[in-house]
């Protein structure tokens, strides 16, 4: 990655620069049997479609505080870059009533209901597909996505020091969040070519950067697992060996 990055979206653009075909995420849902990999190019793809959307269709502006009320899965990482890439701040399990407008699973749709901004809601299905009907007053991801842009332009560039994510009671800027990316990444022994295999929810610091920042922050790439707690020891050692991870936590 390039020393002179100082938001999550500069660290995207960068690694689309470097090797667009490698392996970004790789997701595993162990309760379905599910798996997905996207590498650079095609994350980039569905952050830019997401991004679209949420500057676009859902008018959101930098300094909007998004309540993201989703489990640690791609889309997850896809929204995550695209709020990044807007200028909003994403407010992890964040209260929707205090939030501008929110992004929810299956699972928290009730709560959901508690945000009077825009509601977006995600089946978490494989291979991203949608509900058989939409929740009521939601709008439906899968639907909403797919027409977006592929390219993405902010109206107004994002400020490395402006606010970009809250998770766990923390708060990070644009700038912090790298730079606390890079330190974990170096910790954890990542760099170019790396896999780091991540059984960590999204709903703390330790699980996102994991899931998905320090991997991207050093070149690295992420085995992102849910639900690995189904999976017994031997077939955890078979996936290590077959997608080459190079690191599991």
């Amino acid at each position: 990655m390039n020393a002179s990055d100082r938001t999550p979206a500069d660290l995207l653009r960068s690694a689309l620069a470097a090797d667009p075909a490698r392996p970004m995420v790789t997701f595993y849902d162990d309760a379905t049997g599910e798996r997905v990999e996207l590498s650079v190019a095609t994350f980039a793809n569905w952050v830019a479609k997401t991004a679209n959307l949420l500057q676009g269709d859902l008018a959101a502006e930098p300094g909007d505080r998004l309540s993201l009320l989703l489990p640690a899965h791609w889309q997850s990482a896809v929204w995550l870059l695209a709020c990044a890439s807007v200028g909003v701040v994403a407010d992890v399990q964040g209260d929707p009533a205090a939030a501008d407008l929110v992004v929810s699973g299956p699972d928290t749709l009730d709560a959901a209901r508690a945000c009077r901004g825009e509601r977006i809601a995600l089946a978490l299905r494989p291979m991203g597909g949608r509900f058989p009907q939409a929740p009521e007053g939601f709008a439906d991801y899968a639907v909403e996505v797919p027409g977006q842009g592929d390219r993405f332009a902010p109206f107004a560039p994002v400020a490395p020091d402006a606010p970009a994510l809250t998770v766990g009671g923390a708060a990070f800027t644009g700038a912090e969040l790298v730079a606390r990316a890079r330190a974990d990444g170096d910790a954890l022994g990542l760099g170019p070519g790396s896999r780091l295999l991540s059984g960590r929810t999204y709903d703390t610091w330790d699980g996102l950067s994991a899931g998905l920042f320090a991997p991207l922050a050093t070149g690295g790439s992420v085995v992102l697992c849910r639900h690995l707690g189904q999976l017994g020891e031997e077939k955890l050692a078979e996936r290590v060996e077959s997608e080459r991870v190079t690191r599991t936590v």
